[in-house]
């Protein structure tokens, strides 16, 4: 079936089933590797991409749901020249240690941000609680999220 969406601003044109999972065409089809397989099923927030400003998990979201939509995917959150605040704040606080959540949970974050500039403690817990991290980063991810909710580009490309 012939759909086409646009990833990180580039229209595409594609020839897929239906029902393959979002996360598979963007990483197989168009070769985007920042968005991770975690789970399959939707729960542990890995591969967690924004679909028309929205947060979603592409492993259980059937391209055709995206069919003429927007995503974002890690690989377009910063400029091609420099990095996103969060992505910058993760760095700067040590967040990763593995690494394979942190693309869903920068998502998550971003999204956050974009819809609340300004968030509480409380707000960003209820915002990555969805986002599953194994090496036990929550504190320093939290650390991150607050640290660019407080700096002067609130959440926005630095």
């Amino acid at each position: 079936m012939a759909l086409r969406l646009t990833v990180n601003g580039q229209q595409h044109s594609l020839d897929v089933e239906a029902d393959t999972p979002l996360l598979w065409v963007i990483r197989d089809e168009l070769g985007l590797k920042g968005t991770k397989f975690g789970c399959g099923a939707g729960l542990c927030g890995a591969c967690t991409v924004h679909l028309n400003g929205q947060p979603v998990r592409s492993c259980s979201t059937p391209v055709e749901m995206a069919a003429g939509g927007r995503v974002e995917t890690i690989e377009g959150l910063g400029g091609s020249d420099r990095l996103h605040a969060l992505q910058e704040a993760w760095i700067a606080q040590g967040v990763p240690q593995c690494g394979y959540c942190q693309s869903g949970q920068i998502m998550s974050a971003a999204h956050l941000l974009a819809s609340n500039p300004a968030p509480s403690r409380d707000d960003i817990f209820a915002a990555m609680a969805g986002n599953l991290c194994r090496c036990g980063t929550y504190s320093r991810i939290i650390a991150a999220v607050e640290s660019v909710a407080a700096g002067p580009s609130n959440g926005q490309e630095a």
